[in-house]
């Protein structure tokens, strides 16, 4: 029998004859059930327990009986009746849940109960770590226990962007069988985009020679200057024959497939193929770098026969509910200029060209939903008018999924802010090449998917979450992982478990044990739980060093000479207090060694920290840092990523900050940084204004720089002042504006992103 990754956790040759059962292993459940009980006692496992399935739950039934085979090397014997000492698979009519599911275990029998094959499967996932990661026997014991589970949400997604690097057939089934153990239902296959089009479409045949294959590849960072690329071409595609070889492999582990074809916007490399389908039918290339690109779908009718064409050769492959249209990043210039787009817009009666965005989107979704299929799109699709029976993914933050549950629409949230595992995960600074951002594990795992905004009845219309890999920076299958596991853990509980049920420090403990699980399966997952989380406070009202680990039972060393800890470095208890500037350097230990990579913390004293501060408005919610205190604790932001503790974000606002001292201070100078990523709609100020009131004549004066705005990632703002004495300090930010036509987010407000105020 072939042997793959989702029937194993690893495969040992079976001792057959052993005396003694394997011992039971205490679960640790992922995502944890709604209710788990644990009981007295044991159930053997071996080749002389019996198996039956109701005839409801068979297909289940039939797929664990050669899971066990599979892992223990024999498979459970068949019979038309359950009795003592079997497996049972009982359908259960009244589980309310189509996806819920009970498991008992007993001394006696193993009983699984289902309303749906569905909730069957489920079930299995959890009983899977029930078993031992390492199979060394042919007997195994179970823990005797009851668990009674259901989804929170209908919803549970991964998305995989294959369009900037492609990964092979095999990996995609493994990226399915991964998720499916995390009890997720949905994965979203980005297919098409400017960098590639990754689906055989036979009708036109110069997709797959000309817009699958791109010239070269960007190396480095978007933002490096100069960029430079591989001088390597670059591409590939999904035959027809393989997409449904994958979309069977996800069917039988219950995962629904949603295919991505992006219109209008991000088609370049279609238009590439075809020129006609843009509007100035001028030849253009597969882009080679990342970003957003003017050349869009043409609305002409050419062009929507072409889509329609390409659709009548993907709807068949995805048995699926939805098709996804993309609908984002649509820069309107070409629009603009084109004489046919101008002229539907007075024919049809549309506003603007966001008015034809949405005359494009709804055209579609009416042949779509002719087909039998719904339109899912990004927030974008909002624009001039949501399409009658859209699904919206809100990925711009919030925003868009409470305006379109507001308006009777279904909802997916996946903001950039919770649910973008391509953004960095940790501080450190010889993590993988990422877009840029921070999106930590406990910031996941944390995620509320219902807007407060919404009532209880609009909330409803919340289908679930999804999880995002973009792939402009992750080349290979190993980065993928990497990028996604364990944060696709962390969203599968946010997704499947009740918030009342979930518990961070919890989870990473279950998690520390999961990890085996990963070690088995061969996944690269990230494994950030030994790092330390730490920053400047105040306690009494004296400044501290607060540091914590989220994982049990494990010792902080730290040093404050700018060595790295030992087993003999000073063990942490409680609050550091700190007088002066300060390096310090910390680290997990067991009792025997050394865990994780050291913690560096530098704190600078300066004029401000300590002082009384006020802010408006208040920083964006899905990037709030340390709150205002976070601008004036001496703490200084990562280098490389924006997002963390000592940032904070703003959207669309200009901002106030003012300063109070506690009593007449000399000042000469106020300096802070600004971030600067233009591909992720952040952009540094053009100008930054200073007030204060000299105290020795009571005036108050102000002072406007510009700031000189470049490529740079990073853009130092310093204002020297001739020394004076003061109370009162006032810094005022003024927000970029909208970002211009021909970048990535164009026609939106940009963010701010602010890192510490320093006054000397």
């Amino acid at each position: 029998m072939r042997s793959n990754i989702f029937f194993k956790f690893i495969i040992f040759l079976c001792l057959f004859g052993c005396s003694k059962p394997q011992p039971a292993v205490r679960p640790y459940i992922i995502p944890i059930p709604n209710e788990f009980n644990m009981q007295e006692g044991v159930f053997i496992l071996d080749k002389n327990v019996s198996f039956h399935s109701d005839i409801q739950l068979i297909t289940t039934g039939n797929f664990f009986n050669n899971y066990i085979e599979e892992t223990l090397g024999f498979k459970l014997i068949m019979h038309s009746i359950p009795n003592r000492n079997s497996i049972y698979f009982q359908y259960d009519e009244s589980i309310v849940n189509e996806e819920g599911y009970e498991l008992i275990v007993d001394t006696s029998q193993i009983t699984i109960k289902a309303k749906t094959e569905k909730g069957a499967f489920y079930a299995l996932q959890t009983f899977r770590q029930l078993l031992p990661v390492n199979i060394k026997n042919d007997q195994i014991s179970i823990r005797n226990l009851t668990i009674k589970d259901a989804p929170r949400f209908v919803y549970r997604g991964m998305h995989l962007d294959v369009s900037r690097h492609m990964f092979s057939v095999d990996f995609i089934k493994k990226y399915i069988d991964m998720i499916a153990m995390l009890k997720m239902n949905t994965f979203h296959w980005h297919l098409t985009d400017d960098q590639g089009w990754r689906i055989e479409i036979k009708q036109y045949p110069e997709l797959q020679k000309v817009a699958a294959f791109r010239d070269e590849t960007l190396i480095g960072h978007y933002s490096d200057s100069p960029q430079q690329f591989d001088g390597e071409k670059y591409g590939g595609f999904y035959t027809q024959e393989e997409v449904k070889e994958i979309v069977k492999y996800a069917s039988e582990r219950y995962v629904t497939i949603i295919p991505e074809i992006e219109m209008p916007g991000h088609s370049q490399a279609a238009i590439a193929a075809y020129p006609n389908l843009g509007c100035t039918n001028k030849d253009t290339k597969v882009a080679t770098k990342w970003g957003v690109f003017e050349d869009i779908y043409c609305p002409k009718e050419e062009t929507f026969t072409f889509l329609e064409n390409v659709l009548d050769e993907v709807i068949p492959l995805f048995p699926g509910k939805y098709i996804h249209i993309g609908g984002d990043e649509a820069p309107k210039t070409r629009w603009k200029d084109c004489k046919y787009c101008q002229e539907l817009i007075k024919k049809e009666d549309l506003k603007d060209e966001h008015g034809l965005q949405s005359y494009f989107i709804a055209r579609m979704e009416k042949y779509i939903n002719s087909k039998g299929k719904h339109i899912i799109g990004w927030d974008e699709i909002l624009e001039g008018g949501l399409a009658p029976n859209a699904t919206v993914m809100s990925w711009r933050g919030t925003k868009g999924a409470v305006e379109a549950a507001k308006s009777g629409h279904t909802v997916v949230m996946t903001p950039t802010s919770h649910a973008y595992f391509d953004y960095y995960q940790s501080d450190n600074e010889d993590e993988p090449l990422a877009i840029g951002g921070f999106l930590p594990l406990k910031k996941v795992y944390n995620f509320n998917p219902i807007p407060e905004e919404l009532t209880k009845e609009e909330a409803k219309y919340v289908l679930g979450v999804q999880g995002n890999i973009w792939t402009e920076y992750i080349s290979t299958s190993e980065e993928v992982e990497y990028m996604a596991f364990p944060r696709a853990i962390a969203m599968a509980e946010t997704a499947w478990s009740k918030s009342r049920q979930r518990d961070y420090q919890d989870f990473t403990y279950r998690l520390s044990h999961f990890h085996k699980r990963l070690d088995a399966l061969n996944i690269n997952y990230a494994n950030h739980l030994y790092e330390i989380e730490g920053e400047v406070t105040t306690r009494n009202n004296q400044l501290v060093f607060d540091l914590q680990t989220i994982v049990r039972d494990k010792t902080i060393r730290y040093t404050v000479d700018e060595s790295s800890p030992n087993m003999s470095s000073t063990e942490y208890k409680s609050y550091l207090p700190i007088e002066n500037s300060t390096i310090l350097k910390a680290a997990v230990f067991d009792d025997t060694k050394k865990l994780g990579r050291d913690f560096t913390l530098i704190f600078n004293k300066h004029k401000a920290v300590g002082t009384k501060i006020t802010l408006d408005p208040k920083p964006h919610k899905a990037y709030p840092g340390s709150g205002k205190i976070g601008l004036i604790n001496g703490v200084s932001g990562n280098d490389t990523r924006y997002g963390d503790k000592e940032w904070l974000g703003f959207w669309g606002k200009d901002v106030t900050i003012t300063i109070e001292f506690d009593k007449p201070t000399k000042i000469s100078s106020v300096s802070t940084r600004f971030y600067n990523a233009n591909g992720q709609w952040v952009y540094a100020p053009k100008e930054i204004g200073v007030s204060y009131v000299n105290t020795e004549d009571g005036r108050t004066l102000h002072k406007i720089a510009q700031i000189q705005n470049n490529d740079a990632t990073l853009i130092p703002f310093k204002l020297e002042i001739e020394e004076i004495t003061t109370q009162h300090l006032e810094i005022h930010i003024k927000n970029y504006g909208i970002i211009p036509d021909g970048f990535q987010g164009a026609g939106n407000k940009a963010w701010t992103f602010l890192d510490e105020i320093i006054v000397k």
